[in-house]
């Protein structure tokens, strides 16, 4: 189970704040914060278009681009160990070092 919803189109990643005994959205992908709290999932819904149409707004006010661009490229740093396994299996699956991981990656993403 992932702990995320869509909300405007956006993607959010959803906590539980056991402190105040809330749930906290906060959106990924945005070039800024908008996070948004409330007490159940109608509630996240609401505050989560609610901050949304906030940051959006402010972007179109200043300029700003909303979205991240991303590259398709990131540096990763593993124990060499974990290297080794890795190009190891990358080797026995018959592909690149890159490949295996970008699967793997891809995999975990999407489940």
């Amino acid at each position: 189970m992932k702990n995320t919803m869509t909300i405007g189109g956006q993607q959010a990643v959803i906590t539980y704040d056991p402190d105040i005994e809330m749930f906290r959205g906060e959106f990924v992908g945005l070039n800024g914060g908008a996070d948004f709290y409330a007490a159940d999932v109608a509630g996240l819904h609401r505050e989560g278009e609610a901050s949304l149409s906030v940051f959006l707004d402010e972007c179109a006010k200043h300029g700003v681009e909303p979205r991240k661009n991303f590259s398709g490229k990131f540096v990763l740093r593993i124990a060499p160990e974990v290297h080794e396994a890795a190009t190891t299996a990358a080797a026995a699956s018959g592909e690149s070092l890159n490949q295996w991981v970008a699967d793997a990656i891809r995999k975990a993403a999407y489940t």
